[in-house]
């Protein structure tokens, strides 16, 4: 098993050869405007994966996976070649999701930010239901603390005085 750091740099140099091929040797009309965009080498360096996009419908997606398909055999022969390993990974073709992924994401994004706006404007004439401070607030205290102290008294408090009277000896 090879180590971890020579098969990334297999991969990145895979990914450099493979994309030199396919823009300046690989003539197929079906073949548009692909770009790797990543490639992985397994740890044994047996196999590669590159992953790719195709700008453009559906349909160049289609026709450019197919081109890739036939084109294998030159690419991993390039491969061969310019590395000089000695044994030559098997190339796979992926198509990348991520552009895909990206695009849902700002969309969503974009949903999430009208939401917002349209909720901001909502709230612009809004107004309290209530009381704009529902919290009570202690009475002003304008007069003396003694004559205030016998109205400031509550139920609770008779209570547990008479409570206290009653438990004293």
């Amino acid at each position: 098993m090879a180590d971890a750091a020579r098969a990334r740099k297999l991969a990145v140099r895979i990914r450099q050869i493979v994309s030199a091929t396919i823009e300046m040797q690989i003539k197929d009309p079906r073949l548009g405007m692909v770009t790797i965009t990543d490639s992985r080498v397994t740890s044994d360096l047996r196999e590669a994966t590159l992953f790719y996009t195709v700008y453009g419908d559906a349909e160049a997606v289609s026709d450019s996976a197919a081109a890739l398909a036939s084109a294998t055999g030159v690419l991993r022969s390039t491969v061969g070649k310019q590395t000089g390993i000695k044994f030559v990974p098997t190339l796979t073709f992926v198509a990348d999701v991520v552009p895909e992924t990206a695009r849902e994401l700002d969309e969503a994004l974009e949903r999430a930010r009208l939401a917002d706006e349209e909720l901001a404007r909502a709230r612009a004439g809004a107004a309290y239901a209530g009381d704009a401070d529902p919290y009570r607030k202690p009475a002003a205290d304008d007069e003396d603390d003694d004559d205030t102290a016998d109205l400031d008294a509550t139920p609770l408090d008779d209570e547990l005085d008479t409570h206290r009277q009653r438990s004293t000896p």
